[in-house]
């Protein structure tokens, strides 16, 4: 009798789950939006997050060909309504137009005292607080202030073409993503802790090391973030620490850097520019700031460095040259440019590298067929009627782009499974439709940092071609993209020949 009891409690409670889930999950039908199909009791659409079986842009690109993501389409995070936007017109006015609305993106509040810091960070913060931390650091990626970092770029890049010559005379093959990772965090280390790792040279280093252990994204990483953001009270409780052991290490780099800066000479890096507009700020006589700029915020936004900027632009660069050792033609035409450049200029310089037209379309190129944030999003700030329709969103209600797919969309790109870099030449550049190409992002709340990210990468991609013909190793020469949860991004295997230019 008690198992039947027991039996009876437990078909009660799956009941009621089954039943509430079933309520929830009419809300976009309700509404007349075409919703996502087969949503999980409780866990909604989540799943395929974590699903190392089909990558999620992917599962994203059958929802926006198959069941109305094209324009609008509803899922369910959990028992949360999201909404995915796949019209450009619709994305215009999200994203850009009626910015007021979305002006956030999805976030957490962090509350121990290890994972405070992260509240500072510009891609986490919301509302007016977000305003003002862009506000301050926007002045940071001036072409002014990239051209003068030109030289520390080019430093690294020169290291990185070293590291090459070095590999290949044991191996003429090489990993590329593990090989830019070297580059992008000498570059980040150079350029946003003011300290010099010499990760390049050795091969590893203590700094490598704990980015390796910070940013890797595991399923338990995944599960532990939904955990936290379904039961984020009782983490609080807990006193659970969301962010990686490793943290406190970088706060004493930075907190370190900035005691040897206040005492020496500056670099004219990142951390510099922080730190001269507090120094600033500080001044009696100057207006007051929309934003104090506080010693948290400095060290918050060079963590950022590492968090946005060493994964996405070693995927970004290994993405295009896996490109271009594909498509020879083009790496030999690219080659030929900077030849011409060098020729003019005597050598290779930031106005050259940053104008090069077809340098810029072969990046361009690879970015629409890969890109590495193949999904943006922003959280509804305020209720929004959506144009043309009875929707209306609801404050806190997560909107949801399907980069990927708009990238692959047949109607605004013409043969967008085949490398055509001619897309993005000056000359047929009006011809992309607003709104259908966003790598970086769109509208106000795009990446900060994305013209650092281009000459950082156009740079290293430029003394590569240089240097070296790239071609696919025999038997490899098709785009293999790790299954792990999170980046797009080649597996890590992934290898190249690199072999010296005569």
């Amino acid at each position: 009798m008690v198992w039947l009891e027991v039996v009876a409690v437990v078909v009660v409670v799956v009941g009621a789950v089954w039943a509430y889930s079933k309520h929830k999950f009419r809300y976009w039908e309700a509404r007349g939006v075409p919703s996502a199909p087969s949503p999980v009791p409780l866990i909604g659409h989540m799943h395929y997050i974590i699903d190392t079986k089909k990558h999620a842009w992917t599962y994203m690109d059958e929802l926006y060909r198959k069941h109305g993501a094209d324009k609008m389409m509803g899922m369910y995070d959990l028992l949360s309504p999201r909404l995915v936007v796949g019209d450009p017109e619709l994305l215009k006015g999200v994203l850009v137009r009626d910015f007021d609305h979305f002006v956030d993106r999805r976030t957490v509040k962090f509350t121990t005292e290890q994972d405070e810091i992260y509240n500072e960070i510009l891609t986490i913060t919301t509302g007016d607080h977000w305003k003002g931390v862009r506000s301050v650091l926007s002045p940071s990626f001036t072409s002014g202030r990239l051209k003068n970092m030109f030289p520390l770029v080019e430093e690294k890049a020169d290291a990185l073409v070293s590291y090459i010559h070095r590999q290949i005379k044991t191996e003429p093959s090489v990993k590329i993503k593990q090989t830019f990772g070297l580059y992008t965090l000498e570059v980040i280390s150079s350029c946003a802790f003011g300290m010099e790792t010499n990760t390049l040279s050795a091969g590893s280093s203590v700094f490598n090391d704990k980015v390796e252990k910070m940013l890797t994204n595991s399923v338990w990483a995944m599960i532990k973030f939904i955990g936290f953001v379904v039961f984020p009270s009782l983490y609080r409780m807990l006193k659970i620490n969301m962010s990686s052991p490793e943290t406190p290490f970088f706060q004493r780099v930075v907190e370190e850097t900035i005691r040897k800066r206040e005492e020496g000479a500056a670099r004219g890096d990142f951390l510099d520019i922080m730190m001269e507009a507090r120094r600033e700020q500080k001044d009696p006589n100057a207006k007051a700031p929309k934003y104090t700029l506080e010693n948290k915020t400095v060290v918050a936004n060079s963590l950022l460095f590492i968090l946005a900027g060493y994964d996405t632009t070693a995927t970004t660069l290994s993405f295009v040259v896996f490109h271009l050792a594909r498509y020879k033609t083009y790496q030999d035409q690219v080659r030929q440019e900077l030849l011409t450049l060098i020729k003019e200029h005597g050598t290779l310089t930031y106005q050259g590298v940053m104008e090069a037209q077809m340098l810029d379309a072969v990046i361009s190129e690879a970015l629409r067929m890969t890109p590495p944030a193949h999904v943006t999003e922003r959280v509804c700030t305020k209720d929004y009627r959506i144009p043309d329709s009875n929707v209306t969103l609801k404050e806190g209600t997560v909107v949801t782009v399907p980069i990927w797919s708009l990238h692959h969309d047949p109607r605004y790109w013409e043969q967008p499974g085949s490398f055509i870099p001619e897309r993005f030449l000056p000359e047929n550049k009006d011809k992309i439709v607003h709104g259908t190409y966003m790598p970086f992002g769109l509208g106000p709340r795009n990446c900060i940092g994305m013209r650092f990210a281009l000459m950082e990468v156009k740079l290293a991609l430029a003394k590569l071609l240089l240097s070296f013909e790239l071609s696919c190793v025999p038997g490899e020469g098709e785009l293999r993209c790790d299954p792990a949860p999170g980046l797009m991004k080649p597996s890590l295997d992934t290898r190249l020949i690199f072999t010296p230019v005569a």
